[in-house]
């Protein structure tokens, strides 16, 4: 089936309860009806701001997917403008239609219509089709994000604090593997 099957158009508040099963995987921990009181908070800051577009893909008029598209810098260090696309998601029973491809011809207009030089997303480690279809659309890794829950970074944290007794035996297995190695490469090296 041709692209032509697939159009866009700006989310309105009507598209939360979809938009909630849609990116189930994205947002926050919390009771359905939080969640819908986020969506429906996204789809109107998105509808007022310049910066921001909310599209919903329908596929032959069946919504299908959806992105938020978002002017920003390429990060808070480096101000070059970039468009970010927040969770492009194609609905199940969709993919392989054309619709996230359209997703993301839209992010690179929006991106030409705004100036900027850069268009970034983020894609869950792990799905292995998603990064391929990113990788297709000549996005390339640049960083790795690494999250934590705060209570196991702050465990870790106090584990690693130099005085701390856990970080001191760790300290003190580590040099006792790398003497271990060091004496390994010393007796592996040929007399002569």
């Amino acid at each position: 089936m041709s692209r032509t099957a697939v159009s866009l158009r700006q989310a309105v508040v009507g598209d939360a309860a979809f938009l909630v099963g849609l990116w189930a995987d994205s947002l926050r921990r919390a009771d359905r009806q939080d969640q819908l009181a986020d969506v429906e908070l996204i789809v109107k800051e998105a509808a007022q701001s310049p910066d921001q577009r909310l599209l919903v893909a329908e596929y032959d008029g069946t919504v299908a997917g959806a992105v938020l598209l978002r002017l920003t810098t390429l990060s808070q260090l480096n101000l070059d403008p970039a468009v970010q696309v927040v969770s492009p998601h194609v609905a199940v029973g969709f993919r392989r239609k054309g619709v996230g491809h359209a997703l993301m011809e839209a992010a690179v207009a929006f991106a030409e219509e705004a100036g900027a030089q850069h268009v970034e997303t983020f894609v869950a480690a792990g799905s292995r089709d998603a990064n391929r279809f990113m990788a297709r659309m000549a996005l390339g890794p640049l960083a790795v994000a690494r999250i934590a829950a705060t209570p196991v970074m702050r465990s870790r944290v106090e584990a690693l604090r130099p005085g701390s007794p856990r970080g001191a035996a760790g300290r003190q297995l580590g040099q006792v593997l790398a003497a271990r190695r060091s004496m390994r490469r010393s007796q592996a090296l040929p007399r002569g």
